[in-house]
């Protein structure tokens, strides 16, 4: 009996050692993968702090209105705008997608028409943002009036975040240990009580994550505004209900002028833009990484 256990072991050793060589094999190429995507990462920081570097620390450049000559002039009203079209989405998109995901994880009946809605919130995270551009145009702009104002770009860049939040939360109030809830349960603790006290402050770093990335590319897009009518010029902080900037349009703006000094404000504007959504995502790490060490 013990020969044959040590002869199956010899027979299956073999196999475990090629395996293992496979293995380090897709280790080491995962490896490079990721230094190439790094250098690649450097080289344009590099590139972006080499063109904009001089420029981005010109008096006025962070507190004054943009002009038409490109050493002059500055990105405020493109900061203020970005700002607050962050700052909506997040007021907006964060409480609709988290508690979307809370109905359909803890709540919703897992019927036909519950995986109908999943299939198509997971399609529509995948939907280029033109197309919410556009939909935000014939909603915000033209049926709820609202015109080619702040509000408009704000909503529809919530509409853009939506499928990303919802989808990341998903998964992180589906990876909350059902053990949780029935220890919850058991002491006669309201479903209510359970998911407010105990699930979500369980998922919210897993929610976090879902928001950092659905607010960086809000604030980073630039097609979407463009249709709902942003403009690469304004003298004045905007409002709500006025036509407003963002830093992917002034960048836009600048990289299409002729003029080769428009290059480096184009290059120094990229940096304040790479600055701002570092800030939302060093608070938003900082969050998560607070409830982390609470649960």
């Amino acid at each position: 009996m013990a020969n044959s256990i040590s002869e199956d072991f010899q027979e299956f050793t073999p196999n475990i050692e090629k395996r293992e060589a496979i293995s380090k094999i897709f280790e080491y190429i995962f490896l490079l993968g990721l230094l190439i995507g790094l250098f690649v990462l450097a080289l344009l920081i590099f590139d972006i702090g080499k063109d904009g570097l001089a420029r981005f620390f010109t008096p006025g450049f962070l507190t004054e209105t943009p002009s038409r000559f490109p050493d002059q002039g500055g990105v405020l009203p493109a900061i203020v705008s970005s700002l607050l079209l962050g700052l909506i989405v997040i007021l907006v998109a964060v409480p609709i997608g988290v508690g979307a995901a809370l109905y359909l994880e803890e709540y919703a009946p897992k019927t036909w028409w519950s995986d109908l809605i999943e299939i198509n919130i997971s399609n529509l995270a995948g939907v280029p943002s033109i197309v919410y551009g556009l939909l935000g145009l014939g909603v915000f702009n033209y049926l709820l009036g609202f015109g080619p104002a702040l509000i408009s770009g704000a909503l529809t860049l919530s509409l853009l975040s939506l499928p990303v939040i919802i989808v990341t939360s998903r998964e992180a109030i589906r990876s909350v240990p059902d053990s949780l809830r029935n220890a919850s349960y058991g002491l006669g603790i309201t479903k209510w009580q359970t998911v407010s006290n105990h699930v979500l402050p369980y998922a919210v770093p897993g929610i976090l994550t879902g928001v950092i990335i659905s607010v960086s590319r809000a604030i980073g897009d630039a097609a979407c505004l463009i249709v709902v009518g942003a403009v690469s010029f304004l003298t004045f902080n905007p409002g709500l209900f006025q036509r407003f900037m963002a830093l992917p349009i002034q960048i836009y703006s600048y990289i299409t002028r002729p003029e080769p000094g428009f290059a480096n404000a184009a290059a120094a504007t990229i940096i304040v833009l790479l600055l701002v959504i570092l800030a939302l995502n060093g608070i938003a790490i900082y969050i998560r990484q607070r409830y982390s060490v609470l649960n």
